[in-house]
Parts: structure tokens; sequence; C-alpha cells
């Protein structure tokens, strides 16, 4: 607050007169994020094999491919509703639009391009565009990755658990080795669930953020949202598969093939979903038409998105500028 009241108190200009360099970092700065995201929706671009796409596509049934994509837009839907978790608990001003916008485009290119350019890069940029700090902006954050991974543990626990896929002999991991890791995610999850309903101590301090429980019934939402979530993101590779494998058989291996993914680094797991898929059913499904359906899964679900966020995200960026060139216009201020 008192800093607040002196920079209120503060000619103006006085701050840019004794930083004459800032202006030319902060112009450094968004010059060199605009320039990564160009580089890397070029890169991302380029490595698509766009005619596999098409031809993938192509193969589908319409009315599965319809089925898909409304699949795949109720999955994005329903995760740009994560950050409105944490406007919750934050009790930051933002609106829901609002809210809703830098969540879709975050997670979008967090599918693309992996979590420290989308679910963080992004939502610092955007948030704080909207007039969000950084602590705020942080503890949005960590609700919505708390919210996304909390409904993976309780689903992927009562998958491993109790439709744990068969394992290829050379893995180290086993039938029964599966069950018993599903038995720990699905005690993680129920221990969390547990301590919002009991735990007298509600905050923990580490490393200077202030983490607090939420009330068990936030808790509740949390994992109703993201378990519908994966199970939503399930469907999409289900339909795409023509029903031709039993959607608890596909949801474990996709559960499989999205921790894959974290474990690797590799942004949108590109081949790492395909390989786990192909090294898990291909005893069920002609390896071509796995990697037919995977390839129209990517299309719907990361590539179409990816387009529109893009879109959106040059948008918002371009209002931005707008309303700050409004607000700094002789005369505007008070207004």
């Amino acid at each position: 607050m008192n800093d607040t009241s002196d920079a209120a108190r503060r000619p103006a200009g006085q701050g840019l007169t004794s930083r004459p360099w800032w202006p030319w970092v902060k112009r450094a700065v968004k010059i060199a994020f605009f320039g990564v995201v160009a580089y890397l929706l070029v890169t991302q671009a380029r490595s698509v094999e766009w005619d596999e796409v098409v031809a993938a596509i192509g193969r589908r049934s319409a009315q599965g491919l319809w089925l898909a994509a409304a699949l795949a837009a109720a999955s994005h839907a329903l995760y740009s509703c994560f950050d409105l978790l944490g406007r919750h608990v934050t009790g930051h001003p933002l609106k829901t639009r609002q809210v809703m916008t830098v969540t879709f485009i975050s997670y979008t290119f967090n599918l693309n391009m992996g979590s420290l350019i989308g679910g963080v890069a992004f939502r610092y940029r955007l948030y704080s565009r909207l007039g969000l700090d950084a602590d705020v902006i942080t503890r949005v954050l960590g609700m919505s990755m708390l919210t996304n991974w909390l409904g993976y543990l309780l689903l992927a626990g009562l998958v491993f658990w109790w439709w744990p896929i068969a394992p290829p002999p050379d893995w180290k991991l086993d039938t029964t080795g599966l069950r018993a890791m599903g038995i720990g995610l699905f005690a993680t999850a129920i221990a969390y669930m547990l301590l919002c309903a009991f735990s007298s101590r509600r905050t923990w301090t580490i490393r200077g953020h202030d983490i607090t429980l939420p009330s068990l019934r936030l808790a509740l939402v949390q994992l109703a949202m993201s378990t519908a979530n994966w199970m939503l993101i399930g469907g999409i590779v289900y339909m795409l598969l023509e029903q031709k494998i039993a959607y608890p058989t596909v949801l474990g291996v996709l559960l499989v093939a999205a921790i894959a993914g974290v474990i690797t680094h590799v942004p949108a797991g590109l081949g790492v979903i395909e390989t786990v898929f192909v090294t898990l059913l291909s005893h069920e499904m002609p390896r071509h038409e796995l990697l037919a359906a995977l390839l129209a899964y990517r299309a719907l679900y990361y590539l179409i998105p990816l387009a529109v966020a893009t879109l959106v995200y040059f948008i918002v960026e371009a209002r931005a500028k707008r309303a700050g060139a409004t607000s700094n216009t002789p005369g505007t201020k008070g207004k």
C-alpha cells in the first residue's frame, strides 16, 4: 500500500527519468518474446506432415469426426474454466470472459509447445497485461495445475488398479506393478481430499509462497472438473479409433502417454503419444489404423485449437496495445 501511495505522489515521469534504459529493456523483452513464439509456431508447423494429417482425417467417418470434434471443443471449454477456480481463491477482479480467454490460449500453447511456454509464459504475459501481479498469477497457475493433475491421479489410479493394460514384455513394469501404481495414485488423490476436509492447518509457506488448502467443496469441484476433462480427451481418441477398442483400455493408454509426454519434455508429445499407443495396442488394431486415428486426434485437439488460439492471442495483444496507447494519451486520464 505504501509503495502505491508513494508512486501516486511521485511526479509523472520521475521513475522513467531515473531509469532511461528501462523502456528499451521492456521493448527488447517484448520483441524477444514474440520472436520465440513466432519461431516455435513455424517449427511446429514444419514438423507436421500435413498430407498425412489430411489423409488420416479423410479416412474417418464423418459422424465419428464430428463427435470427436465436439468432445475436443467440450474439453477445451472445460479446461478454460480451470483458472476460474484460481479467481475464486485469489479474489482478483477479472471477468469470466477474460479468464477463460487467457486459459484457453495458455492451455493450447501448453499442449503444443510445452508447459514453460504455454502454461507459464503465456499466463504471466497475458494476466500481467490485464493488471494482475506476479503473486496472484502464480497462485492462479498453481491452482490450475493442481486441478489438472488431481483428476489425473484419481482417474489413472482407478484405471491402472481396476483395468490395467498389459505392458510389453520388455517393460520393467508389469501388470502387477501397474496395479500397485494405480493404488498409490488413487491413495494420493484421496489423501488430498482428506487433508482438505479435516486438516487443522490450512496454510504452508514454501519458498516464500503461501499455499492454502481449499475447502472440501472446492476440492470436489476440482476433482470433478479435471476427471471429466481427462475422460473427454479419452473419448476423443475412442471415437477416432471407431470404438474398436474398449474405452477403459483407450483411456488407460492415454493416461500412460500423458505422463510419458511430461517425463520426456517433448513439445506436444510429438512421437511419444504415437509410440505409446502403437506399443500397447498394436496387438488389438493394425499399426496404420492406430496412427491414422492419432494423427486425426492431433489435428482436432492440438493443431486446429492452436490456429484459433494464435489468432485470439494476437487480437488480445492488439487490443491491449490500443488500450495502453489510449491510457497514455494526454487528456485521457480521469475520463
